[in-house]
């Protein structure tokens, strides 16, 4: 059983101008999310700003989310980290505040071999009970999980039941999905991929751009499943002017920027990012008024 089918957000932490986590907003994002029929909710990933939090306050967000969601969809908290015993400690706190499943992005700078990876995944699973997922995001980490790799976990480790597939790589994807014969929940990391995902047996996103367009981007993985194929395509096109300006800077820059823009406070970013430039912010402003959002 999947942890979740359809459009999960890899939802922004909002802060305060003073770069306090702000928990009334919150609150706020992640009742909108639930009432416009996402399907998941992720905490404390790259959108969320996790790299900068610390050890406290990442647990924090987390059993706060957790709190407030009461179960009514699941909570797959971020708990990655380029060290395993961090990792470890992350995972097993997380469990414990209630978290639903975790989401493991590859170990990031130290570029750990095929068999390092499988060892720190091995070592997470091992000291948890709920299912997780591996991020597979090879421009952000230095390192790629090869499919091989991955359908190893998937097959031979009880709780790690799939992947957020954020390479690009459709030859590799479609390799892990014939090596597993489908039996790992394979999830879009790119918004503008979720229906190529979807076909080659995807269970759907974890996006950024559902933070803005929750109910859309819902939709395009419902009309997927309930077999209008077209449909689902044709919403897919819609959205990529509006995707491709949400990365013209680095995520979540433009998505915060975007939530500010439509009066949701979502607040700044903590360095090292900073505010979305003025050019690139005019752009943004222009793609979510041809869709519609502002």
């Amino acid at each position: 059983m999947a942890i979740f089918e359809g459009a999960g957000v890899a939802l922004v932490t909002p802060f305060k101008e003073s770069r306090d986590v702000n928990y009334e907003k919150l609150e706020e994002l992640v009742e909108e999310q639930i009432a416009f029929g996402t399907d998941s909710i992720i905490v404390c990933g790259t959108t969320g700003e996790a790299s900068t939090m610390t050890h406290e306050e990442h647990l924090d967000v987390i059993k706060y989310v957790c709190q407030i969601t009461k179960k009514r969809i699941p909570v797959i908290a971020g708990t990655g980290s380029n060290c395993t015993d961090t990792a470890v400690y992350l995972s097993k706190e997380a469990q414990k505040h209630g978290a639903d499943g975790l989401l493991l992005v590859s170990p990031y700078y130290n570029k750990a071999t095929q068999n390092g990876l499988k060892a720190h995944f091995k070592t997470v699973a091992d000291a948890v009970r709920i299912p997780i997922l591996l991020y597979n995001i090879p421009s952000r980490t230095g390192v790629n999980i090869a499919a091989e790799t991955i359908a190893d976990l998937c097959l031979h480790t009880s709780n790690i039941v799939g992947v957020k597939e954020a390479s690009g790589n459709f030859s590799a994807i479609a390799d892990l999905m014939n090596l597993t014969d489908g039996r790992v929940d394979l999830y879009s990391g790119n918004d503008d991929q979720i229906v190529p995902m979807l076909s080659l047996g995807g269970k759907g996103v974890i996006s950024v751009l559902s933070n803005i367009a929750p109910a859309q981007t819902h939709e395009i993985c419902e009309a997927y499943f309930k077999g209008d194929v077209k449909r689902s395509a044709a919403l897919q096109l819609a959205a990529i002017p509006l995707i491709n300006a949400l990365f013209c800077e680095v995520n979540p820059i433009p998505v915060k920027a975007a939530l500010n823009l439509m009066g949701k406070a979502a607040g700044p970013m903590r360095l090292p990012l900073t505010e979305m430039e003025p050019k690139n912010q005019e752009r943004l402003k222009q793609a979510m008024k041809e869709y519609g959002i502002l």
